[in-house]
């Protein structure tokens, strides 16, 4: 049974953090980062020095309505405080986990790969960047490095959560390892590659925290358009008051319209929503990351991946399954095909390759050959060489080998037998197509071909297709010929597809597209992928890649799975989603508020403005305690939303749009009037106000 995922909010010790947190934050320092809620807290400061003046008899409106009006102004505030503190909490979380795993633990430093046995034993912490250290089985590696010499079965599980270990080795694109994680077996000699203090695991840790954490241009230009409205509305408010002050006079009656009214009425007006929000829903994207182990090395990485529109995919292990398997046999010159099969099957009994394997269990299941042992045949296994491009097996009077077209027909040659015209038009139709084809000879005569297929991932079209629809072109990235990778291409779905694919062939196609607007992004694990990720707007290097592609990337997948990619656009989309929905909601809230409150505000300079009050709330303390409260209350109700996010559609912008509208724009209007109406209602019947 699936056990279902613990929330943050329904997490006590979290929910407790974020809560004593949230009085922390009232700190002038803290609240002085988010301009919109600094006046919300500025206003709280106002209404409660307003209720203690009120106390010597210097009153502004009744004490017991100033005080209710402070009270719910600093619950507004400590509920924006509690929104971002409860977004940083998995955050912290997770950074206290990664703190666990970061030990000063003692290294076995060396001179030299070549001088092993002369180790010197330092503490972690004492090691410098170009340093050796040579690590053996149970012994935890002690800083982020390359593998110089050596293979090791290594436990990553203190970084990627992932119990299964894995393979680290000198050369190629799985020699990074990363401090902190254990070896399980064997040994590795590491060159460090960093600092101390520098590591990945403190970024990782400085990251999750959000300590390194920067708003993204698109919530900086928000915040300013908040900021802006909050401006507007600050000069509507000191207007009305002035407005209200001449028209006292004018009518010859004290001024009705009271100070903590109009702050009231400019908390409620200004978008205190959103901008109380507006940081945990930033937070909340990048700890969406950090739970799809994806590390964000900024905030504008994650922006960048929701307005993607071109997504460069590798071939192998993210399109399609990454080892070719055998789909059909196909005889030539006559030959039976049960013939066919029982020599391909031969060939690869003692084959361990996944291809070798895959022509063992389609013989199995297309013609029942099962059961069979080398020993009891007396067979001997031919391996494969680079120099026969050959494998096969022999056996008393016979011989079986299974290759490349040219091998074979060289094979066969030799034993005195043609390369049919069939044959070779097999061998071109199956490139055509795609595949690979294997050829199968028995003593010299070739019997058929063995069609060798790249397996297309299973329900990788259709994301594509959802992609498609939402604007994104997809490009796959192969070293095959351009005849096998249209072939798969085709199959696969995609938009494009990139053949022989060079690093230079890679960093000049994102170079056009970007050169033409787009936003481009690609995943690369290779030194050779170093320079396509570093010119990249969202760049996914893979953990077990090397140092230059980790370095080059703004995002590090610490599963390294290609297929991630795909994800982590989703999340990118759905912050965006996010932000925009909840923005709309906040704007369209305030065409209910002025109905509550600018009639309350006048209706004793201007009694025809009862017709304004719709909502027939109870008089002007009732209408303005409801508003207010309402204010504060619809933070806390949309914070699951804020952590959670926006539920992901792969539909059109336009369709989106619509949708948006109709949700958070209507629902925004149609929601205060609901709320506004009951909460009146309810302060009404406990006797919170009384008639005026």
């Amino acid at each position: 049974m699936e056990t279902k995922k613990k929330t943050a909010l329904s997490d006590p010790k979290m929910v407790t953090r974020a809560v004593r947190d949230s009085f922390i934050k009232l700190n002038p320092k803290v609240q002085a980062k988010n301009p919109v809620m600094l006046l919300v807290y500025i206003s709280a400061i106002m209404t409660s020095i307003l209720f203690v003046v009120s106390l010597f008899g210097i009153k502004d409106a009744p004490s017991g309505f100033t005080l209710a009006i402070a009270v719910i102004l600093w619950f507004t505030v400590i509920f924006a405080n509690f929104a971002e503190a409860i977004a940083e909490g998995r955050g912290k979380a997770q950074a206290d986990s990664l703190r666990a795993a970061k030990k000063d633990v003692q290294a076995n430093k060396i001179p030299s790969p070549s001088q092993k046995e002369k180790i010197t034993k330092i503490l972690s912490a004492s090691l410098k960047k170009g340093d050796y250290v040579i690590v053996r089985a149970g012994e935890q590696i002690p800083a982020d490095g390359e593998v110089v010499e050596g293979a090791a079965s290594v436990d990553e599980s203190a970084i990627t959560g992932e119990s299964a270990p894995v393979i680290r080795e000198s050369g190629g694109d799985r020699s990074a390892v990363t401090g902190g994680t254990t070896v399980i077996s064997d040994w590795l000699v590491i060159q460090v590659t960093s600092e101390a203090g520098e590591s990945f695991l403190d970024k990782m840790i400085a990251m999750v925290e959000g300590a390194a954490r920067k708003k993204t241009p698109n919530e900086i230009a928000l915040q300013i358009f908040l900021v802006a409205l909050s401006i507007i509305f600050i000069l509507v408010t000191v207007s009305l008051y002035a407005y209200s002050l001449f028209s006292a006079r004018q009518a010859g009656i004290v001024n009705p319209t009271s100070v903590t009214s109009l702050v009231a009425l400019l908390v409620c007006l200004a978008p205190t929503t959103i901008g109380a929000l507006l940081s945990a829903i930033g937070i909340a994207g990048m700890s969406r990351l950090n739970q799809a182990n994806v590390l964000a090395m900024s905030g504008r990485a994650i922006e960048a991946a929701g307005d993607v529109d071109i997504l460069m995919l590798d071939k192998t292990g993210t399109i399609t399954l990454g080892n070719r398997q055998a789909c059909e046999f196909i005889p030539v010159d006559g030959t039976d095909m049960g013939e066919l099969a029982d020599a391909a099957q031969l060939s690869s009994l003692a084959d361990e390759t996944p291809e070798g394997r895959s022509i063992v269990v389609l013989a199995k299941e297309e013609f029942g050959l099962r059961g069979r042992n080398m020993s009891d045949l007396h067979m001997t296994f031919i391996p494969f060489t680079a120099a026969t491009r050959m494998s096969g097996a022999d056996f008393p009077g016979n011989e079986i080998r299974k290759g490349a077209a040219d091998a074979i027909r060289a094979y066969a040659k030799d034993g005195g037998y043609p390369y049919s015209r069939e044959c070779e038009e097999t061998v071109t139709r199956i490139s055509n197509q795609g595949g690979t084809p294997l050829l199968v000879a028995k003593n010299h005569k070739i019997l058929g071909v063995i069609h060798l297929k790249d397996i297309i991932k299973q329900g990788v079209q259709e994301k594509f297709a959802d992609l498609r629809k939402i604007g994104i072109k997809t490009i796959m990235i192969t070293g095959d010929n351009p005849l096998t990778a249209a072939a798969i291409a085709a199959e696969a779905g995609v938009d494009d597809f990139l053949a022989e694919a060079t690093p230079e062939g890679k960093l000049a196609m994102i170079r056009d597209f970007q050169s033409k607007g787009h936003l481009v992004a690609m995943t690369g694990d290779g030194t050779n992928d170093a320079p396509a990720l570093a010119q990249a707007d969202v760049a996914v290097a893979m953990n077990s890649g090397t140092q230059a592609a980790k370095e080059a990337g703004n995002m590090v997948d610490l599963d390294s799975s290609p297929t991630k990619l795909i994800d982590i656009v989703r999340i990118g989309k759905q912050l965006l989603m996010t932000r925009g929905s909840l923005t709309t909601f906040s704007i369209a809230n305030d065409v209910a508020k002025y109905f509550a409150i600018i009639p309350a505000l006048f209706l004793g300079l201007y009694p025809q403005l009862s017709a304004l009050n719709i909502m027939n709330l109870h008089n002007a303390q009732s209408a303005i305690l409801s508003a207010i409260i309402y204010n504060a209350l619809i933070i806390i109700a949309l914070i699951p939303l804020a952590l959670k996010g926006v539920k992901y559609r792969e539909v059109s912008a336009g369709r989106l749009l619509s949708r948006n509208l109709l949700i958070y724009g209507l629902g925004g209007i149609i929601a205060p009037f609901v709320c506004i109406k009951l909460i009146d209602m309810i302060i009404v019947a406990l006797g919170f106000v009384g008639n005026i």
